[in-house]
């Protein structure tokens, strides 16, 4: 549930167009369309913002459902767990190669396809007969494409069609899409399937995507034009997605299918040489579908490194609001509500965000986000306090947690998307949200691994000497604040990611 406000309603109305954007290009086979005179609107930045809660906020309550999913269909806690995490998973794998995609054939274009696979995958998920999960992995699948698309095309939209302060603004409503979808999935997720069922949850995704592409529907298309087409990077394509693919079922089903057994083994081999085959090729090739030169740029490296472990944070929803609900006996709403102080406050702090960044740069609150957000998350860990207190516990984990991505949001989507040449903007946005969508489903993955794992050890661990309460699921209470911790961990690298590549004075646009 991560995944990084909101200020005022958005009014959708029209700016008065005045500014004539004219782009100059580096290379001189590159040419950048889009109509000269049009400039961004409410109207749009509205649109947009519908197409990226699609993922966000719909497609992610699975992280509060999924029990309630799993119950209702009939289908086992492997099939459940890999249905969770598969959307992020899929999402990340094939965000690259649509950012290109929306550079070279339309940003718009890309923007209204992904709109009609999250209309088709939601549809899937909402017709799911029990006794199934073909429907459920496929419509998982298909919104997991259908976020690929949405979010470079919609980042580079706000590039093209948005400057300097309207820029930072424009990203910080997306920022309420993304964060602030995630934000309140959790608690809409609970508030829907106790009270309507969960397939309404997907029924209202339709009625979103479908106001989305109303309101974006006539955006002049924005995109690169290049004399020289280069052959797609296919052979790349297939080793990143074999080698995520294997780690991602060695790591969601090592435990179950054990960590030395000869599947997890062959898969592991798998996933060493697919990544170094990977690797190799796309550091020698000049037209691999990962455009590695962009990490040349040492800021949007470290503003991307710090994103996919910010997202990576997701785990501590995932492993809190289960733990609550098989030790505490909470429902999925009441569960959901111990989420409330994290939807306010990033919510809240997002534009505060937008205006540390005009005033201080992005180092200094994207530090101060990730100090924030690593306190937060540290509260969480306190599994071995009673069940009263623990909720008090986290809740004023889950407030500061929010607190923290909501000043971290806009800052570093800023700080990458402003270093980069607009005719890779796509490309670039791609990649970054690349590391959002990866991080959200490795770090799941990982904590749902380590809380299964650890869970069902004799050995008690640390937990158990100073437990209060309950004394028979005090196994539980520790795998849970191991599982915690390691989101910590993620947090305190995402700051020395930042202190070390992200420069303390203001960075220029380029």
């Amino acid at each position: 549930m991560v995944a990084p406000d909101v200020g005022s309603p958005l009014a959708v109305q029209e700016f008065t167009s005045t500014k004539t954007k004219n782009v100059q290009m580096t290379d001189a086979t590159l040419s950048l369309t889009a109509a000269p005179t049009y400039e961004g609107t409410n109207r749009l930045i509205l649109g947009i913002v519908l197409a990226v809660v699609t993922f966000w906020l719909f497609a992610q309550t699975t992280l509060n459902v999924a029990p309630t999913m799993r119950d209702d269909l009939h289908i086992t806690n492997s099939e459940s767990n890999i249905a969770v995490s598969i959307t992020a998973l899929f999402s990340g794998i094939f965000i690259v190669v649509a950012g290109g995609l929306a550079d070279q054939f339309g940003r718009v274009k890309l923007t209204y396809i992904g709109l009609a696979l999250s209309i088709l995958g939601s549809l899937l998920i909402a017709l799911s007969p029990p006794g199934t999960a073909m429907f459920l992995m496929a419509g998982r699948v298909i919104q997991g494409i259908s976020a690929a698309c949405i979010m470079p095309a919609t980042l580079a939209l706000m590039k093209a069609y948005f400057d300097d302060k309207e820029r930072q603004r424009a990203l910080s409503f997306w920022s309420i899409g993304s964060w602030g979808g995630s934000g309140v999935c959790a608690l809409f997720g609970g508030l829907v399937a106790s009270t309507m069922g969960w397939r309404w949850i997907f029924w209202m995704s339709i009625a979103v995507a479908i106001a989305s592409f109303l309101l974006i529907r006539g955006t002049p298309e924005s995109k690169v034009e290049t004399v020289e087409r280069k052959p797609f990077d296919w052979f790349g394509l297939v080793t990143f997605i074999i080698a995520m693919v294997a780690v991602n079922v060695v790591i969601g089903q090592g435990s179950a299918l054990g960590w030395v057994s000869p599947t997890v083994l062959l898969l592991t081999t798998l996933f060493i040489v697919a990544a170094a085959v990977f690797l190799r090729t796309e550091t020698r090739s000049g037209s691999g579908f990962v455009d590695l030169a962009l990490f040349s740029n040492i800021t949007y490296s470290g503003a991307t490194l710090s994103n996919f472990l910010l997202n990576g944070a997701a785990g501590t929803l995932l492993v809190t609001l289960t733990l609550v609900q098989q030790e505490a006996g909470l429902s999925s709403l009441q569960s959901g509500l111990l989420t409330a102080g994290y939807l306010i406050a990033i919510l809240s702090t997002i534009r505060v965000g937008e205006k540390l960044l005009q005033k201080m740069g992005p180092r200094s609150p994207m530090l101060i986000g990730c100090w924030v957000t690593a306190v937060g998350i540290l509260l969480t860990t306190f599994t071995f306090l009673l069940a009263r207190q623990y909720l008090v516990a986290a809740f004023i984990g889950f407030t500061l947690f929010g607190i923290g991505l909501g000043l971290y949001a806009t800052p570093s989507t800023d700080a990458a998307l402003s270093n980069v040449p607009q005719d890779k903007a796509g490309s670039a946005s791609g990649i970054y949200k690349m590391a959002s969508s990866l991080g959200a489903a490795f770090g799941v993955a990982i904590s749902a691994a380590i809380f299964t794992s650890l869970s069902h050890l004799q050995d008690l661990g640390p937990i158990a000497d100073i437990a209060t309460g309950r004394t028979d699921n005090v196994n539980v209470r520790s795998a849970a604040s191991m599982a915690l911790m390691f989101n910590v961990v993620m947090v305190v690298i995402a700051i020395v990611a930042i202190a070390m590549t992200v420069p303390k004075s203001r960075h220029s646009s380029l």
